[in-house]
């Protein structure tokens, strides 16, 4: 028994779709920023002697700021920083105070851009002299919510998946089925995922400024926003794809307009009456196939680098290797899920049969793809995780295991498919197609040979042979019907057969008539030879569908599909989270802060420092501290531990300090510690020449080649 698609089922799909869709959505939330505050001096909750000169604030990664991007407010609310935040090391920002500043509890609120383009924001208190009430909520600032961020990550999800219907849909074309560039389902397919794409490009744009500010509807239209904006490389990257969505519109009116025109044919009186191309013809094809194929991969490419080049790949580990990898990791998706649907439409909305050597092509391509991505997701997940404890201790790691298994049962519904595709032969899917392409053929024969006695058989004959036709109409779905009863059989009878003619020789005769009557006579028969048509269509599709294997292959690719609009909405929830190793980097510097960073020993005077290391190799991660005491000017003893993020001591090869008074251009002077024991180094007769706020730099080697410097400022002497 046969199914076929009714509008009742498309409703229920596109519900289906929308609701998981929403249910992803609603679970979403405010976006997870990407730059995780790793650092600040003073530190949070920090009771200091005298007030500080500036408050500076250390992030995992690079940010972008503004002039109200770090504030620093009184007891009561009152601003007290005097300038712009201005990078004063690495990804160390800095905002000056105002001198003389009263004993009294201070709120530090900040809201900076990370690297990857997403919004970030906290608070936290100090106090100088002694702690006291304050007026200053100290909830974090939030940023990417309300209905700007709603819609932010609505535009995400759209342009993600118009993507992956654009480029995948026209390599389906191109590399599985060529044929299917005149078919209209696939044209309306494609030139949808276009439009979803700039769509949603243009929205991002317009929406981005006061998605990253003060997330107001009504700074969306701001022009001086957009105007930042535009300088920003996330700017850069929305106006570069929309450049590039340009060449593809050249691109698709190409594809489906001179690549999906029939080649020229030979002489009208051949024999045959076949429409063969020649040669040159051919070599023409293939040239044309060549170019686009060239075309649209430089396309492809570039707009799967506006990802890349503003996103996670370009900012913590690796860049350089990082954005190449998420460029073929997006290539793959879309050829593997983009192919999929389009697949998926050639199966049910497809008038024309796709034949068993085109849906063997998009198998391996599949099978392609997901090789690809299995390659790059593996070293994706590496670099943003960085350990196996994050699969399960954040919430990047665990949405990272439900794409895992998404991907996994994907992969094994293609499996199902891929047996239905090897059971399919081309004779059940072409042999129809190929017997309707020749019955109109003899058609048109009978119709240039009887038209000149039809012309001139007058009226009457026309309504005779209008009215043998009207009364046949009926009978042509019973015949149809009976035709295939038996399970698709591909012959017609010879009633229907003799039938087509005489409605086509009819409506030749009545237009060619001058009777009065002849208008009407015409329309009755251009009407009798649509329905005739639409018999016929009908008749196709039944036999295509009575094939069990091809009944088979729709139902497992439409469960693959339903599977891939899930796994596309998990994976743009996915981009839109902190990544697990920017996530356990935080909290072992908030867990080392409340401790003891940047802490005064009130019996001894010393001082430590706690600051968290990741030096990308492996066993790279750790946290080092320094103990200098008495923390005075003259000579100190220094400490320095390595611990691994669970506490234990460890050894590495070197361990290096420096220390840098800035405002007195005093420095760098270099320390090197002795090792004493497993993860501990110390020196004596550490020169501090002058009291100041000093910036203690430790560089850590844990390799031959994998190191890093991580620094604090401190207050010494």
């Amino acid at each position: 028994m046969t199914r076929t698609i009714t509008p009742r089922r498309v409703r229920t799909l596109a519900l289906l779709f929308l609701a998981v869709l929403g249910m992803l959505l609603a679970g979403a939330g405010t976006a997870s920023a990407h730059a995780a505050l790793t650092g600040s001096d003073p530190a949070q909750g920090v009771v200091v002697d005298k007030a500080p000169s500036q408050v500076t604030l250390t992030f995992s990664e690079k940010v972008a700021t503004s002039d109200d991007s770090l504030r620093v407010l009184d007891p009561k609310g009152k601003r007290v920083d005097t300038g712009r935040p201005s990078n004063v090391s690495g990804t160390s920002y800095a905002v000056p105070l105002h001198s003389g500043l009263p004993d009294g509890t201070y709120t530090v609120s900040w809201q900076v851009v990370s690297a990857d383009s997403h919004p970030v924001a906290g608070a936290f208190t100090f106090s100088i002299g002694a702690p006291s009430t304050t007026t200053v909520s100290v909830t974090d600032r939030t940023v990417g919510g309300g209905i700007v961020g709603r819609l932010y990550g609505f535009g995400r999800y759209v342009s993600y998946a118009g993507f992956i219907v654009l480029v995948g849909g026209a390599a389906f074309v191109l590399a599985c089925w060529r044929r299917g560039s005149g078919v209209r389902a696939l044209q309306r397919f494609v030139v949808g995922g276009w439009l979803a794409l700039t769509s949603a490009t243009l929205l991002l744009l317009l929406l981005r400024g006061s998605y990253t500010s003060s997330g107001k509807v009504g700074a969306i239209f701001d022009l001086s926003l957009l105007g930042q904006v535009l300088q920003t490389k996330s700017g850069a990257a929305l106006i570069s794809r929309l450049l590039l969505l340009a060449a593809a519109a050249l691109f698709i009116a190409v594809l489906f307009g001179a690549y999906a025109r029939p080649s020229p044919t030979t002489t009208p009186n051949d024999d045959a009456s076949r429409r063969l191309p020649d040669s040159r013809d051919a070599e023409e094809k293939r040239d044309l196939t060549f170019g686009l194929a060239i075309g649209g991969t430089v396309v492809a490419a570039g707009l799967a680098a506006s990802w890349a080049m503003a996103e996670h790949a370009s900012t913590g580990l690796q860049p350089g290797v990082a954005m190449p990898v998420d460029v073929v990791h997006l290539l793959a998706v879309a050829a593997w899920l983009g192919g999929l649907c389009a697949l998926l439409v050639a199966l049910y909305r497809s008038d024309t049969p796709i034949e068993a050597a085109a849906v063997h092509r998009f198998s391996r391509v599949a099978f392609g793809s997901v090789l690809a991505l299995v390659a790059t997701g593996i070293y994706q997940s590496w670099r943003q995780l960085g350990s196996w404890s994050a699969f399960t201790d954040t919430a990047y790691g665990r949405l990272l295991l439900v794409k895992i298994g998404l991907v996994a049962l994907l992969v094994g519904i293609a499996w199902i498919s891929r047996r239905w595709t090897a059971r399919l032969a081309d004779t059940a899917v072409v042999q129809p197609h190929e017997e309707a392409v020749e019955q109109n053929t003899s058609q048109n024969d009978v119709l240039e040979v009887k038209e000149p006695a039809a012309a001139r058989a007058g009226t009457g004959s026309a309504r005779t042979a209008t009215a043998s036709a009207d009364s046949s109409a009926g009978e042509g779905p019973r015949a149809a019907r009976g035709s295939t009863a038996d399970g698709g059989a591909a012959s017609t009878t010879g009633s229907e057969e003799s039938e087509e003619p005489d409605a086509s020789e009819a409506a030749d005769e009545a237009r060619t008539s001058g009777d009065s009557e002849a208008p009407a006579d015409s329309e009755r028969a251009a009407q009798l030879a649509r329905q005739k048509a639409a018999i016929a269509t009908a008749r196709q599709k039944r036999q295509r569908d009575a094939d069990p294997d091809r009944f088979g292959l729709r139902r497992s690719v439409l469960a693959e599909a339903g599977v891939a609009v899930v796994l596309l909405a998990v994976t743009t929830v996915l981009t839109q989270t902190e990544p697990g190793r920017t996530e356990q980097q935080a909290k072992a510097a908030t867990s080392a802060s409340s401790s003891s960073s940047s802490t005064a020993d009130s019996s001894s005077g010393a001082l430590t420092l706690t600051m968290p290391f990741d030096t990308g190799g492996t066993d790279g991660k750790g946290v080092v501290s320094v103990d200098l005491d008495p923390a005075r000017v003259g000579g100190n003893d220094m400490h320095v531990y390595v611990q691994r993020p669970n506490g234990r001591a460890f050894d590495i090869p070197e361990v290096k300090v420096a220390f840098t008074l800035e405002t007195k251009k005093i420095g760098p002077l270099p320390v090197s510690p002795d090792h004493i024991a497993t993860g501990h180094w110390a020196t004596n007769g550490v020169q501090i020449p002058m009291a100041g706020d000093w910036k203690v730099a430790v560089t850590v080697r844990t390799s031959d080649i994998d190191q890093v410097t991580v620094s604090k400022n401190a207050q010494i002497g």
